[in-house]
């Protein structure tokens, strides 16, 4: 198993990412709220990793916070919940507003990200609140966020793509970015503040 990987940002654009490790190029998927915490391309990072291994491919996904990884790996065992929904679920909110919600059992907050439905958020509520006593989550700064791509054509395509990739659909993702203020913003601030406006 791969727990823990430290090398230079080749690319990234979200979620996916490539680290190169002593010339070994890893490919990885991470949260927004990883990507928010990423340095710029070229730079080194340290990334706490999880493999999942399926039938047609072994996907290796990637966090800045230990305690995220956790909280990946919890999600992982709830019942309907795979890869993809948990990486949506982190990248939506942080830990500690997750938590927030699961010990509330706030499931209109929950309903509001991408995937999760009302059966969904109830099975969340019920089989992680036990699972997050004894996680020990702790509050987080920061919020979800985008990396710079490859060369995007303008930060707003470059956020409508990275909403795509976490699960929204493509008039959705477009919603979402039309309905906030866009002006002098990074692509990583749109997606930002549309994740942010999504849970409100």
């Amino acid at each position: 198993m791969i727990g823990l990987l430290r090398g230079r940002i080749l690319y990234k654009q979200p979620p996916h990412l490539l680290l190169d490790v002593q010339g070994v190029g890893y490919e990885l998927e991470a949260t927004l709220t990883t990507f928010h915490e990423l340095p710029a391309t070229g730079s080194e990072a340290t990334l706490h990793t999880h493999l999942v291994v399926r039938d047609d491919a072994h996907v290796l996904y990637g966090f800045a916070k230990v305690m995220d990884r956790d909280l990946f790996r919890h999600l992982l065992r709830v019942n309907g919940v795979g890869a993809k929904l948990a990486l949506a679920i982190l990248s939506g909110m942080d830990a500690a507003t997750f938590a927030c919600c699961i010990q509330a059992a706030d499931i209109a907050t929950l309903v509001r990200l991408p995937g999760v439905g009302r059966k969904t958020a109830e099975r969340l509520v019920m089989e992680m609140r036990d699972r997050l006593d004894a996680m020990a989550v702790t509050r987080t700064s920061g919020a979800a966020a985008g990396g710079a791509g490859r060369a995007p054509a303008s930060p707003l395509e470059d956020a409508v793509t990275a909403l795509i990739g976490l699960g929204y659909k493509p008039q959705e993702a477009s919603r979402m970015v039309r309905a906030i203020d866009t002006a002098e913003l990074s692509s990583e601030e749109i997606i930002r503040t549309a994740l942010q406006a999504s849970v409100q």
